[in-house]
């Protein structure tokens, strides 16, 4: 059962980030204690690299058993390994590379010079998500899944109007025409993403507002995307004051 979304209000974006990484660090500790093991979904952006890069810095950072956690992305820029534009290379530079996490829990999309089309390098991540998930399921249990949130209110790479938001049967899609650069995408759909236990959303910024407020006063997720995502337990939007203007009154909480 999904319980209601949650916003909780920080009061700008330096503390909204330190507070989502010392709630990840504990949120972590605790589910490993619970069941051994992790799987957890990042997301790019300059929030979410900066939720990165504080844990990082934090002094609870080596508390974490990391070897017991599986990390996945999102989506990611169709675009080759090293590009600067690629999640992959901004998750590890800010955090990845400096804990003690072994390479193959790292599960990183195909770049688009490693020999496959577009569409072959969507399947492979399919098949790498389905090789690690419980016997009936196609993908593993997502613990935390993180999400940005763009301006039109888009999540991962699945736009408004665009087929991807809509898509129920595949896992990961090709996107061949984001109105955002680069045009070529891979991301997860809203269904595997709604298949986590905890989302959470980390949004700053005035440009943020409309999209956040529509979606949560009920709009369609064609025309919000982020208005059609819900996790199985929990989804919270940690967001600051700014991308918080037109949020209703009676879905905010202040963050303990």
């Amino acid at each position: 059962m999904t319980h209601d979304r949650r916003v909780l209000v920080h009061d700008d974006k330096a503390a909204l980030i330190e507070s989502v990484a010392t709630r990840f660090l504990t949120k972590m500790a605790d589910i490993l204690h619970e069941q051994g093991h992790a799987h957890v979904v990042l997301t790019g952006g300059s929030v979410g690299t900066g939720v990165l890069e504080a844990i990082n810095a934090s002094p609870d950072r080596d508390s974490v058993n990391w070897s017991k956690i599986d990390v996945w992305w999102g989506d990611e820029r169709w675009v080759p390994r090293g590009h600067a534009d690629r999640n992959e290379g901004q998750a590890r530079a800010a955090l990845l590379d400096h804990i003690d996490i072994p390479a193959g829990n790292v599960h990183a999309f195909p770049a688009s010079d490693e020999g496959l089309d577009i569409d072959a390098a969507a399947d492979r991540y399919a098949a790498e998500l389905k090789s690690m998930a419980a016997p009936e399921s196609t993908v593993p249990q997502f613990d935390v899944t993180f999400l940005g949130v763009g301006p039109d209110g888009h999540i991962a790479s699945l736009f408004p109007h665009m087929q991807g938001i809509r898509e129920n049967d595949l896992t990961v899609i090709a996107v061949l025409n984001s109105p955002k650069p680069p045009p070529e995408r891979l991301s997860l759909t809203r269904w595997v993403i709604n298949s986590s236990e905890r989302i959470w959303l980390v949004v700053s910024g005035p440009d943020k507002a409309s999209a956040l407020g529509l979606a949560l006063a009920g709009a369609s997720r064609d025309e919000v995307p982020v208005a059609g995502i819900r996790g199985r337990h929990y989804t919270d939007f940690f967001v600051d004051g700014e991308a918080a203007a037109e949020v209703p009154e009676n879905l905010i909480e202040q963050p303990q």
